[in-house]
């Protein structure tokens, strides 16, 4: 968070920090604070801590092919995040230093770890994503919000049947859907490039001798530049947002095409280029995990950085804004519950916006591939998947669903709560890694909570000289993050009610994983970090929730 998204006083290039993220070594050439090697958790979304400090060796190419004892893993959900971890030593001249190896970052995969059951579970996943997308689809528009099932004296033969030929007559790819789906996405990749914003570095990337890619974060004004902009089209009636619910089926096909087609050109391109990596030698699962780790376009627009934040939660907030403009044109007024929706779906759009920065340590984008795994679930996936509450506010007469109106004020009013400890919480382990890599500015995009910022932090060291943060929100429960997004998954299904079970989709989903996830982290974290470990625990008792859980 190291300053804020302008322009430079000319007003023509975007600002550039000086060396951001370097600090000097006396004696010794630069190296970024911000190790190779990955937290606690793998994911950077456990407890923060920075990386290992590293002795000297000569530069980071020196690690390249002088690893004596390597092995390491890589553990993935279907939410599209990954987790892997390395133990090894590297020997330097005569001497032998301990510490966590890098990754595989070699173009051929010589000791595989398959997930998600190799490549008979991604060939299921593949096929079933997309037919548990349609089948929601065809439950919350044609059967009332109700599981789909055949009828009295209809044999289910005809029951798939007729679900094939909804499919294909009310979900067909048509031109206009194509075009608002399209077009939507060319848009958001020349705002990516064209708006200001700001430049960061990621992670030093062994396979090119430690080089750190520049980023380029302009998603905060890309964010309210769509907001404009799709205000101006619907009001002068070029295009009235609320054609995204009406033509939900036909675009919800579009983006599944889309999901494939995409998938299919990156790992073909690829191989093309001679950019593979880490190939396991098995095609549709090299296929579902990707053939390229950071595959750009003008050498600008990150692909991987494009579509964690544009396609699926702008899209997202589009959905819920095109619900209440759809209302009240329809009854004159828009319901508390999609008022309800429309804020929570802006305050998460937004705070990915401005923390776009933030992303670019994460595990997705240091070390995971872009193969169908991350460009379908974000392309498809998130947006047409996990918008359920908003699509049965729409397709439903607000008397079917509401809620008292104390009830959804005071719903507001904690969701507003939750997100300032969700954001602040967030922000202070962000802020606490970037100063340890040097980056000392904060970054203040709106909104801006001046507890996002912790100064002279507790911290416990670790046996690997790193240390783990014990203050701000982080001194109060461990996974206290965690809690944050298990509560907005719940109310986004709860303001819709109990009479559908798709805007429920999202929260069971998302709190199963969540759970597993804690289970995981905390386990890697007793066996990494042993002693400080346990002092950690000791000093924070509470894993979700402060004096309670």
């Amino acid at each position: 968070m190291s300053e804020r998204v302008t322009r430079s006083q000319t007003g023509k290039t975007p600002s550039k920090p000086t060396k951001p993220g370097f600090v000097e070594t006396p004696g010794r050439r630069p190296y970024t604070r911000k190790s190779i090697f990955t937290t606690s958790d793998g994911s950077d979304e456990g407890t923060p801590e920075p990386m290992p400090k590293l002795t000297d060796l000569n530069g980071l190419s020196a690690l390249r092919g002088t690893a004596l004892e390597t092995n390491g893993h890589a553990n993935g959900h279907a939410n599209g995040h990954a987790n892997g971890h390395a133990n090894g030593a590297v020997r330097a001249g005569k001497e032998t230093i301990r510490q966590k190896p890098m990754e595989n970052f070699g173009p051929v995969d010589t000791n595989p770890h398959f997930d998600f059951g190799g490549s008979c579970g991604v060939s299921a996943m593949m096929l079933g994503f997309p037919t548990l997308m349609f089948y929601m689809w065809i439950g919350a528009i044609f059967y009332d919000g109700q599981f789909p099932k055949p009828l009295e004296n209809q044999s289910f033969a005809d029951f798939l049947h007729h679900m094939w030929f909804l499919v294909k007559t009310e979900a067909f790819p048509s031109n206009k859907a194509w075009q608002i789906y399209w077009f939507f996405g060319l848009t958001q990749m020349a705002f990516y490039m064209l708006l200001p914003g700001v430049h960061r570095k990621g992670k030093p990337l062994p396979h090119l001798d430690g080089k750190q890619l520049s980023y380029y974060c302009s998603a905060m004004w890309s964010f309210y530049t769509n907001i404009v902009l799709g205000l101006v089209l619907h009001f002068t009636g070029i295009f009235k947002l609320y054609t995204l619910i009406d033509e939900f089926g036909p675009i919800l096909s579009v983006a599944i095409i889309s999901g494939f087609l995409c998938s299919f050109i990156a790992y073909v391109s690829a191989y093309l280029r001679g950019a593979t990596i880490r190939m396991t030698g098995y095609p549709i699962y090299d296929f579902f995990m990707g053939s390229e780790l950071n595959p750009r376009l003008f050498g600008i627009l990150d692909f991987k950085m494009f579509l964690e934040v544009r396609i699926p939660w702008y899209i997202f907030f589009f959905l819920s804004l095109g619900t209440c403009l759809k209302q009240y044109e329809q009854y004159g007024y828009v319901s508390g519950e999609a008022i309800f929706l429309l804020l929570a779906h802006y305050l998460y759009a937004g705070a990915c916006s401005k923390g776009e920065h933030m992303i670019i340590t994460t595990w997705d984008m240091y070390y995971e591939k872009l193969g169908f795994m991350l460009i379908f679930w974000n392309m498809a996936g998130v947006p047409f998947s996990y918008c359920h509450c908003i699509l049965y506010i729409a397709t439903h007469h607000p008397d079917e669903y509401t809620w008292p109106t104390w009830f959804v004020g005071m719903l507001i009013a904690v969701y507003i709560g939750v997100y300032y400890v969700w954001d602040t919480c967030n922000s202070q382990k962000n802020q606490f890694r970037q100063e340890e890599r040097g980056v000392v500015d904060e970054r203040t995009t709106f909104p801006y909570f001046r507890y996002g910022k912790i100064h002279n932090p507790q911290t416990i060291d670790t046996r690997h000289g790193n240390k783990i943060l014990c203050d701000g929100w982080y001194g109060k429960a461990r996974k206290i993050h965690y809690t944050c997004d298990m509560f907005f998954a719940f109310s986004w299904g709860l303001i819709t009610g109990f009479k559908s079970p798709f805007p429920w989709f999202y929260s069971v989903f998302f709190c199963c994983m969540i759970v597993h996830r804690t289970i995981r982290d905390v386990q890697r974290c007793r066996a990494t970090y042993g002693e400080a470990w346990a002092e950690y625990e000791r000093r924070v008792p509470y894993l979700f929730i402060p004096y309670v859980f």
